[in-house]
């Protein structure tokens, strides 16, 4: 379905696309049933890593700074 708020959350992650991989999840599919009753109200959430980062909008600080302990802990 259009989702403008993910649209523009994808555009200002545009600039990091090389530095992570963006895994979308269409929480309206029943599969992920419990993403919808976990965010419904809250889209877009992002998660890190599997842990949950920022909802809502993209917090382009917290994004830069945890993808940079991300990227630290890989070297």
């Amino acid at each position: 379905k259009p989702c403008p708020l993910c649209d523009e959350a994808k555009e200002v992650l545009e600039p990091y696309k090389r530095r992570f991989i963006l895994q979308e999840v269409d929480i309206t599919l029943p599969e992920n049933s419990a993403w919808y009753d976990k965010y419904r109200y809250d889209i877009p959430v992002f998660h890190l890593n599997g842990k949950f980062l920022m909802k809502h909008q993209v917090d382009i600080a917290k994004f830069e700074d945890q993808l940079m302990k991300l990227e630290s802990q890989n070297d």
